[in-house]
């Protein structure tokens, strides 16, 4: 790679970060609308249910092809409106042709992918590991996204990302074959064991499978060790946020919370910084 100060790399990874957040923005609102009506176009084929009118009808907006719109007056957007969060900042967060609201979703997920972004590359300089961390923390953003508003983790996104993981681990780059292939496994059936053990001692499901495949892809990039500090840091995180919205009565009791978005904040901030952390933690408490 060119040899430049890493600073530029730096701000190179954030620009790059907050263009990308804004495509993610994308995959977050419509990759869950068109698995659903694929689902159903799908169910229809399956229980030979409608008619010709109602199989005619168009799959919603795609990722890629279809040009960025207002999602309630459908107009197209400019230029000027795509500006990864500026252009939320330059409309005052309102559609410059309907006047309606957008979504503060918008600058927070651009924001932060300019910033993770950033983070990455200063953690691993100019490096194909960067490379590698970016697309990481891409995915994660993008899983815990949809996963806030949806309660789902796309197996479009989960199983890619722990394929990539064991396939980097046959370099090695992050953690050799062996260690990645057990912690997918471990990964996978600890909170797979959880569940169902939730599940016969209540009746109820306690989370959904895509967590499992999240945490076993989790596993295949850091490791199985990393697996226990990432359910204890998920864990905490999410009483933290958790008990914070109840106590503001922003959210209800009854209400499912999403665990995805807590094991993706977990698995990103121990993937940046887990020996760190070990470290500050066995000197706290005087395991050193």
């Amino acid at each position: 790679m060119p040899d430049l100060p890493l600073t530029v790399w730096i701000i190179f990874a954030g620009i790059l970060g907050l263009l990308v957040g804004s495509f993610l923005n994308v995959v977050i609102l419509r990759l869950p609308e068109r698995m659903a009506a694929e689902w159903r176009r799908d169910a229809r084929d399956v229980l030979e249910l409608g008619g010709d009118d109602e199989d005619a009808t168009p799959l919603p907006p795609g990722i890629v092809r279809e040009p960025s719109h207002c999602p309630h007056c459908k107009h197209p957007l400019s230029a000027l409106d795509n500006i990864p969060l500026f252009g939320w900042l330059l409309l005052r967060g309102r559609c410059r042709y309907c006047k309606t609201r957008i979504s503060i979703q918008y600058p927070l997920v651009e924001l932060l992918g300019g910033v993770l972004s950033a983070i990455v590359v200063w953690k691993f300089g100019p490096t194909w590991t960067a490379l590698a961390g970016l697309v990481f923390t891409w995915a994660l953003i993008a899983l815990a996204g949809i996963d806030f508003r949806t309660q789902l983790l796309p197996d479009q996104i989960t199983f890619p990302l722990l394929w990539l993981g064991l396939l980097l681990a046959l370099l090695p780059m992050f953690v050799a074959a062996p260690s990645a292939i057990i912690g997918a496994a471990i990964g996978y059936l600890s909170l797979w064991s959880v569940y169902w053990l939730f599940k016969l001692l209540t009746g109820k499901e306690g989370m959904g499978h895509g967590d499992f495949k999240l945490l076993a892809a989790l596993g295949a990039w850091m490791g199985p060790l990393a697996l226990l500090p990432v359910i204890l840091l998920s864990s905490l995180i999410g009483a933290l946020v958790g008990g914070s919205l109840i106590a503001l009565r922003k959210h209800e009791r009854e209400i499912p919370m999403p665990f995805g978005p807590f094991i993706a904040a977990a698995g990103w901030v121990w993937f940046i910084a887990g020996p760190q952390l070990l470290h500050a933690y066995m000197h706290l408490t005087g395991l050193r």
